[in-house]
């Protein structure tokens, strides 16, 4: 109850209470046709010979994405990134729909090897496992080690279907990253089972959480896939005309210095107004407020251009408008064992980077890492006068290449093969 009028309370003032039950209503009928599946119950010869086609492909295994994280969120990160780049290394990837941003009453190709599917239909969900019993190739259920939506007992199901397991270790288990005081029982469930079960292929994104999974299972079936960057799309470039707000922002004269993605507990608000205060900069901040830390620590500080979420296709132009990004996060159990995605997005922008000690980012050559709030202001300086530097800009290039989504997909598919080729299998 506490953790519901917290989150109650949160979405209030995001959206306020007209807006909140106008986003409840919009959400309730979203699930609610989702549910129906009008085509599927009208045309199931159609819907049945359309799936038949889809898994007649030529394709290695079959990875079925279980998740709430839809693929047309504002947030394009790990989960569409890897459905794609996994698509285009020859697996079938099936991705769950979400309701509200996908629109699928059955399924809808995006890509060659990549379909949408909508899980909330029991009658499609029950026709898609019929024909995939059918596909004599590897499957595998793929959830994330923060997934809420999918049971242990549904786990167990696919695993009595002759599935394997693919289990995404990616943030340390924490309450924090659920927006929850207590770790979430499916979550809990489902990690321990990971980790008790030697033949689900566990893939890591930082050294922090791989060393976990050897103290607690060894190394076995064990995959190391941090996060990274379609590095391609930071190539290209077209017009885009900003906002008056933003324009005003640049026109103010003084270095922009950005960072973009969650508002949550983890950030260093006592850092971001650090930089606020120090009149230098101009700080702009763009992303969701995940929580309501933002609104407790920030509320009424100047300096500081709080933008909300940009949608993933121009936030680029944003982040490439300033002129440092920067980490600004607090170093605790959550932030060490974090893989950010937005830091190989900041490499392929060629955009000096800041950040503080994160493990992850201590890794990387071309961050600046900061040991105090006090050094981070002055990384923040010595950032502008790498602006034009050539070796510099280099190096967050070659770093940015290194970590290309694809590189991603590649390690998780030759630990696949491997797994696949054991004896017995």
């Amino acid at each position: 109850m506490k953790d519901l009028l917290a989150k109650l309370h949160t979405l209030i003032g995001k959206y306020g209470l007209r807006g909140l039950i106008a986003k409840v209503s919009a959400t309730l009928w979203a699930e609610l046709r989702a549910g129906l599946a009008l085509p599927v119950l009208l045309y199931p010869a159609r819907v049945r010979q359309e799936l038949r086609q889809s898994l007649a492909g030529d394709y290695e295994r079959v990875i079925l994405w279980r998740s709430g994280f839809g693929y047309h969120v504002p947030l394009y990160q790990r989960p569409q990134q890897m459905a794609c780049a996994l698509a285009r290394q020859g697996c079938l990837v099936l991705y769950e729909a979400k309701a509200t941003a996908d629109h699928v009453d059955s399924i809808m190709p995006i890509e060659k090897n990549l379909l949408l599917v909508n899980l909330r239909s029991p009658f499609l969900r029950r026709m898609l496992l019929q024909e995939l019993d059918r596909v004599e190739k590897a499957k595998y259920l793929q959830l994330y080690s923060t997934n809420r939506d999918c049971s242990l007992h549904e786990l167990q199901s696919f695993v009595r279907r002759g599935w394997r397991i693919l289990f995404e270790y990616v943030d340390a288990l924490s309450p924090e990253i659920s927006g929850t005081s207590r770790l979430p029982k499916p979550v809990a469930d489902k990690f321990l089972y990971a980790m008790t079960h030697p033949e689900v292929t566990v893939v890591t994104t930082a050294e922090r959480l791989r060393r976990d999974v050897l103290r607690r299972r060894g190394g076995t079936n064990l995959i190391c896939a941090g996060n990274g960057v379609d590095y391609a799309f930071y190539q290209q470039w077209e017009d885009y005309d900003f906002e008056p707000a933003f324009r005003a922002i640049l026109a103010r004269g003084k270095p922009v210095v950005c960072y973009y993605g969650a508002l949550a507990s983890w950030i260093d608000y006592e850092l971001l107004r650090m930089i606020a205060a120090a009149g230098k900069y101009s700080l702009v901040l763009i992303g969701v407020r995940y929580d309501a830390s933002y609104e407790q620590n920030m509320r009424g500080i100047e300096g500081v251009d709080e933008l909300g979420p940009r949608d993933y296709r121009v936030l680029k132009y944003y982040a490439k408008a300033a002129d440092e990004l920067i980490l600004p996060f607090l170093i605790n159990e959550v932030t060490r064992a974090t893989s950010p995605v937005k830091l190989f997005e900041y490499m392929a922008l060629h955009k000096p980077i800041v950040s503080t000690d994160v493990d992850e980012c201590r890794r990387c050559k071309s961050v600046l890492i900061a040991k105090s709030r006090a050094d981070f202001l002055r990384q923040l300086d010595h950032a502008l006068e790498l602006q034009s530097d050539e070796a510099y800009l280099a190096l967050l290039d070659a770093e940015a290449r290194a970590n290309d989504w694809s590189e991603k997909a590649r390690a998780v598919v030759q630990g696949l093969k491997k797994q696949e080729k054991l004896p017995g299998d």
